[in-house]
């Protein structure tokens, strides 16, 4: 083999030639699209990490709201239980009232109906003593003289 120099010279432009025509239609707009998808992976790897932070922070947004409904729910429960004790004891003094009036009233009835029978057994005391007194004397009273008999034993028997 020899070596000819032309043609190795007619490589080396050709190859120079194809490496500047490769470089300015071929290299140059492939490595623009790779450079253009470099952008495109970094800006969604960007954008992923936005994202990210943005779920942690409305994660941590969740957690407070339910954090707090439940507080405001405990404090429900507090206050109903609060109420419904308040109601308890109202309803018992309520009972406790009604229990002391209907007592009382009782207690009056029973003064009141000992007093009617005191009046009565009185009555009776009196027309048995007429009855008495009338059949010791054996002679009848009449109607008035009996009942002022009565209201004057009465007086004597309600002065002791």
């Amino acid at each position: 083999m020899e070596f000819v120099w032309t043609s190795t010279v007619i490589t080396i432009v050709a190859f120079v030639l194809l490496y500047l025509l490769l470089n300015k239609y071929a290299f140059g707009p492939l490595f623009n699209i790779m450079e253009q998808r470099k952008q495109l992976v970094v800006g969604e790897l960007q954008q992923a990490e936005a994202n990210r932070k943005e779920s942690a922070a409305l994660l941590e947004e969740q957690r407070k709201a339910i954090e707090q409904a439940r507080k405001e729910a405990q404090d429900i429960v507090e206050q109903t239980r609060k109420v419904s004790t308040k109601t308890a004891e109202e309803i018992v003094e309520t009972a406790k009232n009604e229990a002391v009036r209907l007592k009382q009233a009782a207690q009056e009835d029973i003064v009141s109906e000992k007093n009617q029978a005191i009046a009565e057994l009185r009555k009776q005391v009196g027309e048995m003593s007429v009855k008495i007194a009338s059949k010791i004397i054996e002679k009848e009273v009449d109607a008035s003289s009996q009942e002022a008999l009565v209201d004057k034993y009465l007086k004597e028997v309600g002065s002791r």
